[in-house]
């Protein structure tokens, strides 16, 4: 038995080419099922919905009313099957991004960049915070997925690295001859360090390592911003807590300088992380498979 929803659908093309045989030719059903939809459907009802004529079918009083609201139902189910097919084909839609400052400066641009190329059609919505805070927001469903600092452990969320990445110390000209020979953590935190602030998952990265190693740190400066790090290191304001591989730039023209340990900060990870019991949209998917492009060349 033909659902409602099915019935409507033949209601309302013999309704508009006001014929069975035409509506039977455009639906690609026989006239008699045809008749038999209008049939079930007026018993349905209990109305008549349309007046047979030797020319075909028109509606009664009562069909012309349903029919109003019938195809207008019909039409607003096809757009919107319509608008999911563009989405699914990336005509239309949005990518939903949550990344820090430093991430999305020295990390997400090519990525963005690239998605922009293949799909100019997808607006983006990008949303800066905190790792931890983007771990809320992207549970709260703001946001399909994060770029930030790894490790996670929300068992809520799913994580995919995408980079390593190395904290090492900096220090600006001033500094730099103090540091001629490898030097201890316990000797280093007698300097003015420079590091972001507390909430940050790198300065709590840092300071869970140092403690463990049994130091314990009290930054002189603590920052927002992962460039003023550098700018304050520049000017000679202390030794500063950085990223190698976003600092390069500095290091190679001799701006700031290398501070030599005698021994590494381990290294940690850049990734993405989205909810593991949600489908990702068809964007983020597309997002995703960008940078698995990247990750394998």
């Amino acid at each position: 038995m033909a659902s409602k929803l099915d019935l409507y659908k033949v209601f309302c093309m013999v309704g508009k080419h006001k014929s069975f045989s035409k509506a039977a030719k455009e639906l690609y059903m026989t006239q008699p099922a045809v008749s038999q939809s209008i049939m079930q459907l007026e018993d349905e009802l209990e109305i008549r919905l349309f007046t047979r004529t030797s020319k075909g079918v028109i509606l009664t009083n009562e069909g012309k009313l349903i029919y109003e609201y019938a195809n207008s139902a019909i039409n607003l189910i096809n757009t919107g099957e319509e608008k999911l097919l563009e989405a699914r084909n990336l005509l239309i839609g949005d990518l939903k991004i949550g990344v820090g400052d430093t991430i999305s400066k020295y990390f997400l641009m090519p990525y963005l960049e690239e998605f922009h190329k293949r799909y100019p059609n997808i607006k983006f919505k990008i949303i800066n915070a905190t790792t931890l805070e983007l771990c809320s927001i992207v549970k709260s469903g703001e946001i399909d997925i994060a770029i930030c600092n790894l490790p996670i452990t929300d068992s809520a969320l799913e994580t995919k690295q995408c980079m390593e990445i190395q904290d090492i110390f900096v220090c600006g000209e001033k500094y730099k001859n103090k540091f001629q020979k490898p030097i201890s953590f316990k000797e280093l935190s007698k300097f003015p360090l420079i590091l972001l602030e507390s909430k940050s998952l790198s300065r709590q990265y840092i300071e869970k390592y140092l403690l463990s190693n049994g130091i314990s740190i009290n930054p002189e400066i603590e920052l927002g911003s992962y460039d003023l790090l550098l700018e304050f290191t520049k000017i000679n304001l202390g030794i500063a807590c950085v990223i190698r591989e976003f600092s390069k730039e500095y290091l190679e023209k001799n701006i700031i300088y290398e501070v030599s340990l005698k021994a590494s900060i381990p290294k940690r990870s850049i990734g993405i992380c989205f909810l593991k019991s949600v489908p990702l949209s068809p964007a983020s998917t597309k997002f995703l498979e960008i940078f698995d492009e990247r990750l394998e060349n």
